[in-house]
């Protein structure tokens, strides 16, 4: 009787695996680094609406991983965009490695050399400087006035982003996460800047990390994260990922060779 217990249990189906899932009646749209590409952001946000117009019933949460300025040619408008989004929906944004050189770059003339030469040069011509100033004036003058003309409206703002945003069985952050510390313990360091040690990690981890700040072709999708960043500054492609229960698809803002920029609308993630 034993044996015929154990010769049945061993035969039976095994339980279906439980998908990662978001709280029940949420859908998020995580959107990767914009890098000032305002007119992607800007396509993004309408298909979004669209989207949100026709479900009236869920509770739509966006999220949008960081770096949103530098190396595009509007990050003062993607800024402005993201803060005008904000006062008509549940829009929550993460801090970027490129956001901590951004406001790095008031405290010294040198920070802001380093910002200048990762993308800063850029985004300061976005907030109304001339590329006839950056080049001739000095380090020390262009500190001052990057000081007087950014207003401190938009650095606390910016400053005011957060790290690390949970959702279900999900994670969102910027870069990745410590694999060795509980997510109570990562460093912000690590959020904002990590890659070796995450990016190999193949492992389970606490969460299923959705992230940005490392450039991918396609979505990766490894299982235990999400790399949604596909280089918008460069390839022309702002992605998005879509979670509603425990199912997954993306939206991509993409630019022709014209400049036209058109919505890709994917059942799934795809890998490379």
């Amino acid at each position: 009787m034993v044996m015929l217990q154990r010769l049945r249990e061993f035969l039976r189906s095994p339980s279906p695996v439980q998908l990662p899932q978001v709280p029940a009646g949420t859908r998020y749209y995580a959107i990767g680094d914009i890098h000032g590409r305002r007119d992607l952001f800007e396509v993004m946000v309408a298909a979004i609406e669209d989207e949100i117009a026709a479900a009236p019933a869920l509770d739509h949460r966006i999220v949008l991983l960081g770096d949103l300025v530098d190396r595009g040619p509007d990050s003062a408008g993607v800024i402005a965009r993201t803060r005008a989004w904000q006062q008509t929906r549940n829009v929550r944004v993460l801090a970027g490695n490129h956001e901590d050189m951004f406001l790095a770059a008031f405290r010294s003339p040198e920070a802001l050399r380093h910002f200048l030469k990762h993308g800063g040069y850029e985004t300061v011509l976005s907030f109304g400087f001339t590329a006839q100033e950056l080049a001739s004036l000095s380090l020390e003058e262009l500190h001052e006035l990057y000081c007087a003309r950014i207003p401190q409206s938009v650095r606390d703002y910016v400053a005011a982003f957060e790290t690390m945003i949970r959702a279900g069985d999900y994670v969102f952050v910027h870069a990745g996460i410590d694999p060795s510390r509980p997510l109570s313990e990562q460093k912000r360091s690590d959020l904002l800047w990590i890659r070796s040690g995450f990016l190999d990690h193949e492992g389970a981890l606490e969460k299923v990390v959705v992230h940005g700040h490392t450039i991918f072709e396609h979505v990766n999708d490894c299982g235990n994260r999400i790399g949604i960043d596909t280089g918008a500054f460069r390839s022309g492609v702002l992605t998005a990922l879509v979670l509603e229960g425990d199912q997954r698809r993306i939206l991509q803002a993409r630019a022709n060779e014209n400049g036209e920029v058109g919505m890709f609308h994917g059942d799934r993630p795809p890998n490379p």
